[in-house]
């Protein structure tokens, strides 16, 4: 069809009106985000490789990573930490391949030697098709995979560029991919770290050896990010308090629902107790009272008993402050004044504290030490008072281990010679087969210090097929 104009003129109003409805819509288009470059495109300056030994180099304006035999989860990371931000990026990898971007994620020398550890926005050309969930580096696994998402799996497009925009404000991660929305996290437990690209480790698989990923385009916006914050269309996951990931999968289940007192109760009470403790904010806080063994609240007991274990509780105590987690504990014994019979993971500020001098084994009044037997590893990290630390006990088949933020710090053989000769020297010789029950209860102790609790929950080991 041939338009006709019945002058100049009115070609000329019908070009003019073209011109500004295309100069709209490039407008329309046009992104205001202040974006801010994390690579130039011809080197990798302010970036730097950790981890293991595979190789990055700048090509056609990306950076390409391969893969190598015989060597760890390698990384290239920013040298500047970020806390809050918008990162965008474009990558392509190669089917056989898995990777991923980490954010806010770190390496120090008291976690385990220095690995990488921390948010990781997952690269996944399996079947499985995960990627743009979000997965834990090095600490507790799968945050958010994406079983049930099919229209998000569908998303990734293989052998070929997929685009990521992945948001981290405050305690809030949304990740899109090529547009569509993958995951929304809520998870306070990292707050600033690095960003970086990881080529995964592939063993002795001769089939993967030089295998590729690339990145381009990589863009991050760290100021006035709330301003610039896209609405996801999915329900947030928040991991205070409630299982997560493969959590259910492998047995686990909440001891406190970060809500009310069920399925506890005061360790000399039939119910809970009115006092001394304190429901707030999805903490369960023990209150001070003078630094007095179970003379206010009292200590509170699992309303169920538990064989072979693991259990998981953070915590975050308070300056001076004394407590601990006791397991196997009988409630039958020592009814009278002072605290519940028990296996102890003890909680301590060991600076401040006199009982961190105090014992019949040297330093087994410690920070994570089994109190008054076993001394905890002396170079332990602790996080400073007021922020959260992590205890972890497994117990199974009598082998017991003590883990605080991640780290072993002491193991032992319940039952065994050694172990009923520590009994026989410490304040618990007086009680007949202390810690040698099959069954007991878990508790969180009133030494009448403030000492907070949360994310409290427990693997039954004995019901769990591995």
């Amino acid at each position: 069809m041939k338009l006709k104009f019945k002058s100049i003129e009115s070609y000329g109003i019908v070009f003019l009106a073209l011109l500004i409805i295309m100069s709209s819509c490039g407008q329309a288009k046009k992104d205001a985000t202040p974006w801010v470059s994390l690579f130039d495109g011809k080197t990798l300056n302010g970036w730097s490789k950790i981890g293991g030994n595979a190789t990055y180099e700048v090509k056609d304006g990306a950076i390409v990573g391969t893969s190598t035999l015989n060597t760890p989860n390698t990384f290239l990371r920013t040298d500047k930490m970020y806390g809050d931000f918008i990162l965008e990026l474009d990558y392509k990898v190669d089917p056989k391949l898995n990777s991923g971007i980490q954010i806010r994620s770190n390496s120090l020398p008291e976690y385990k030697n220095g690995r990488v550890h921390g948010y990781q926005i997952e690269i996944d050309p399996s079947e499985r098709a995960w990627s743009a969930g979000i997965y834990d580096e090095a600490r507790r696994g799968w945050l958010y995979n994406l079983e049930g998402q099919p229209e998000t799996q569908k998303a990734f497009r293989q052998n070929a560029w997929n685009h990521y925009r992945i948001e981290a404000i405050g305690d809030t991660l949304k990740t899109w991919i090529n547009g569509v929305p993958a995951a929304y996290l809520v998870d306070d437990m990292t707050a600033t770290g690095f960003i970086g690209l990881q080529v995964h480790s592939i063993g002795q698989d001769q089939e993967k050896n030089g295998t590729q990923v690339i990145w381009k385009n990589i863009k991050i916006v760290t100021k006035n990010v709330a301003k610039y914050t896209k609405t996801s269309t999915l329900k947030p996951i928040y991991t205070t308090n409630n299982l997560f990931g493969e959590d259910e999968k492998y047995g686990w289940k909440m001891l406190w629902d970060g809500k009310t007192t069920n399925g506890w109760k005061g360790a000399k009470l039939d119910s809970f107790p009115e006092s001394g403790w304190e429901i707030k904010n999805g903490e369960l806080t023990v209150l001070a009272s003078g630094g007095q063994e179970s003379t206010n609240g009292g200590d509170i007991v699992t309303t169920e008993k538990y064989g072979d274990f693991e259990l998981q509780v953070d915590f975050k105590i308070t300056e001076g402050a004394n407590s601990g987690i006791k397991y196997y504990v009988d409630t039958e014994i020592n009814k009278g004044a002072g605290s519940s019979i028990g296996l102890e993971y003890q909680i301590l500020d060991d600076a401040r504290h006199p009982d961190a001098k105090l014992g019949n084994h040297y330093g087994s009044r410690t920070m994570a030490s089994l109190y008054d037997l076993i001394q905890a590893d002396v170079n332990k990290h602790v996080n400073p008072i007021g922020t959260w630390n992590h205890a972890h006990i497994i117990s199974k088949n009598n082998h017991v281990e003590h883990w605080l933020n991640g780290n072993k710090v002491l193991e032992y053989e319940r039952k065994s010679p050694e172990y009923l000769k520590l009994v026989s020297e410490s304040k618990y010789s007086k009680w007949p087969n202390f810690g040698e029950a099959d069954r007991g209860r878990i508790l969180l102790q009133d030494h009448g210090d403030k000492v907070s609790f949360r994310n409290i929950k427990i693997r039954p080991l004995n019901t769990v097929k591995n």
